[in-house]
């Protein structure tokens, strides 16, 4: 960790916040349970998303696991409200999934760095960030399958299918099955594999690329995106991405970017 990042009291108990400049470190940290999700993990991942619509400092967020493992799905110890009949259940289950959606709304664009187990829950967590860089040692299946449930599960269904391809994502949510790290990246599901030291590091650079855009256009381009894959149309997509990149120019980032080309310099944006 760069000796500029600043550790944030934030309350949590069972997440660990720095701060380096405009970007969030945010790690869960229940290392002696593989940082599976309990019902205290849920409500302060729910609160720290929720919470990133409002704070324009933070332009982009890291997210990674303490210990041994990213995480290891949810905590089998704490899962029995979803087995309590439809209507606690059912409340049970938008605990969980509610982060996912959280985490789709946010406007910065969310790293996740993988190392260990990514199981279940875990997945689904990797899977609702924008970019995966793993470590060798990671391994991510849908583990809920395996117990009697539906490998359908906390946004996996649509997330998987679009990373990988519908007959890869059939194969893993249809048994379980563990994807390695070497695999992962062949299908697409991780943008790169580094050795476990160097997760931070790569993260840390890629974060830095994104903060040499401008704050709106970073901002849109990530809505852009989530818009995209649900469009109908390639006319909607051009309709929306015809939109922003009128925001964009007209916030005057455009004339920075031209200007800095020409000059060829860094472009400066302000971030109003």
């Amino acid at each position: 960790m760069s000796e500029s990042a600043q550790p944030i009291d934030t309350g949590y108990q069972s997440l660990r916040l720095e701060r380096e400049g405009a970007i969030d470190w945010l790690s869960l940290h229940r290392p002696d349970r593989l940082n599976a999700m309990d019902g205290r993990m849920c409500d302060e991942l729910q609160d720290y998303f929720g919470a990133l619509s409002t704070r324009h400092a933070t332009r982009v967020v890291i997210l990674r696991g303490a210990g041994r493992a990213f995480c290891a799905g949810f905590d089998l110890k704490a899962a029995q409200a979803v087995t309590a009949g439809p209507v606690r259940g059912l409340r049970a289950q938008r605990h969980v999934s509610e982060i996912i959606l959280r985490m789709r709304r946010c406007p910065q664009p969310i790293i996740c760095l993988v190392h260990g187990a990514a199981t279940g829950g875990g997945l689904a967590l990797a899977l609702a960030a924008d970019v995966r860089i793993a470590a060798p040692s990671a391994r991510m299946n849908v583990a809920m399958v395996r117990v009697g449930l539906t490998g359908c599960d906390v946004g996996i269904s649509y997330f998987l299918p679009r990373a990988v391809g519908s007959s890869v994502a059939a194969e893993l949510m249809l048994t379980g099955r563990f994807i390695e790290a070497d695999r992962a990246l062949r299908v697409g599901l991780v943008s790169d594999v580094v050795p476990e030291d160097q997760l931070a590091p790569t993260g840390r650079a890629l974060a830095q690329e994104m903060l040499a855009t401008s704050p709106l256009g970073l901002r849109l381009t990530k809505d852009g995106l989530n818009l995209s894959l649900a469009a109908g149309s390639l006319e909607a997509a051009i309709a929306m991405e015809d939109r922003g990149q009128i925001l964009a120019a007209s916030a005057g980032y455009f004339d920075e970017g031209i200007a800095a080309f020409r000059e060829q310099r860094p472009p400066v944006f302000r971030d109003d």
